[in-house]
């Protein structure tokens, strides 16, 4: 009889682990493909982008345009523009938002970029910073 019981036993606990194995699988695999669902809706889904530069002696804007991809977009170049300059986009997924104003005088301190999204600034720089840091680089709001 004893052996009979610690059989029974032996069977219910390793049943038991058996089921618990099975359920966090089973709940792994949902999260996983629920990750995977959410990166091919990010990857997906298209933002309207506004850019903007201001200032004077800029001789140059590169910005993304919303061609190639999120880990190599395609740049869009403008020459000579005329200030103020403004530009909305349609990025698609991850891809981050970026405008970068050049200007060959080294004062560029009259310079300003911003990026808006849905009428919100999400990023800006002025003055030495612009050309110094590159412009204006924001997160896409598909990731925020």
């Amino acid at each position: 009889m004893k052996h009979t019981h610690r059989t029974e036993r032996r069977l219910r606990a390793a049943a038991g682990a058996l089921a618990a194995t099975g359920l966090v699988l089973a709940l792994g695999a949902c999260s996983a493909e629920s990750v995977d669902e959410a990166v091919g809706k990010a990857v997906d889904k298209t933002v309207d982008e506004t850019y903007e530069v201001t200032g004077k002696s800029v001789d140059e804007i590169t910005f993304h345009g919303g061609g190639g991809d999120a880990m190599n977009p395609k740049l869009e170049t403008v020459s000579s523009p005329t200030l103020p300059w403004k530009k909305t986009v349609t990025l698609r997924g991850i891809m981050p938002p970026a405008v970068m104003p050049m200007a060959v005088e080294a004062d560029g301190t009259d310079v300003a970029c911003t990026i808006t999204y849905k009428g919100e600034v999400i990023k800006e720089a002025k003055g030495e910073g612009v050309l110094t840091a590159g412009g204006c680089v924001a997160v896409s709001p598909v990731v925020g």
